[in-house]
């Protein structure tokens, strides 16, 4: 780990290393610059570089305007941002991040997001559990699928995609007949079995905008009510799904994806 061995030298090892947990570590009654300050003597930094490093990082984070107030005061994102400051204080080149947006609203995470993305550009090597698999996609150079414990699959984004087929064609139908009519339809131009739900029915392609203007064309003519389509490739949902047959889980206690950056 960061070129130590971590059963011979550990100390070396926990000095190169920061974590922020799945909930933020932080003590709601001291003010988010004494929550930095702590950890950095903690880490025995000194009083005047904890201090400073402390300060910096609550600009970096956008939190200097709201230094001196108690962390109970904070938002949740802002609560989660200043954990992530404190990992980040004694400078580790690799971080350990546990769902570090789950509870988040989406402005606070795309924040989070950006954040996460500066440290790697500056070269933090990241680790990062995720339930969300949008947020693997945005971030994940190296992607880790695990399923009720095990490696079910290995590789980037796109290489997982590709396992789970091209374009899609999705089309929803307004009533039964036409969603059957849809279906002889989408089944002369799919290039693997279909896949139904309600009313709604998706079919893998190979020819991209072409495949679907015929097709449209086809269900033009046989008059099938089309209440929405559209043309879309593969997201890590269907990744998943298509290699578990389920959804991925939502329970914190199942890891579903592991990312590196």
């Amino acid at each position: 780990m960061a070129g130590h061995d971590v059963t011979a030298d550990p100390a070396a090892v926990r000095a190169k290393i920061g974590l922020s947990g799945q909930y933020a570590a932080v003590d709601e009654h001291l003010t988010g610059y004494e929550n930095l300050d702590m950890i950095g003597r903690l880490y025995r930094l000194g009083a005047r570089v904890a201090k400073t490093r402390a300060r910096s990082l609550l600009e970096r984070f956008s939190l200097e305007y709201a230094a001196d107030r108690p962390v109970k005061t904070y938002s949740g994102g802002m609560r989660r941002r200043l954990d992530l400051a404190g990992a980040l204080i004694a400078e580790p080149p690799v971080l350990f991040l546990d769902e570090p947006t789950t509870g988040l609203d989406p402005r606070s995470r795309i924040e989070l997001w950006q954040v996460i993305r500066d440290l790697v550009s500056k070269g933090t090597s990241l680790l990062l559990t995720t339930q969300y698999m949008e947020e693997a996609d945005q971030l994940a150079d190296d992607i880790l699928v695990i399923d009720h414990g095990k490696e079910i699959a290995h590789g980037t984004a796109d290489e997982l995609k590709t396992q789970v087929g091209g374009q899609r064609i999705e089309v929803t139908v307004r009533d039964k007949a036409s969603f059957d009519e849809a279906c002889r339809v989408l089944s002369g131009v799919a290039v693997g079995e279909l896949f139904v739900e309600d009313l709604k029915v998706v079919a893998p392609i190979s020819g991209g905008a072409d495949t679907l203007a015929e097709a449209l064309r086809l269900m033009r003519g046989r008059d099938v009510a089309i209440a929405d389509v559209g043309l879309r490739k593969p997201t890590l949902d269907d990744v998943f799904l298509g290699l578990t047959g389920h959804v991925a889980a939502t329970n914190a206690q199942v890891p579903a994806l592991e990312e590196v950056a």
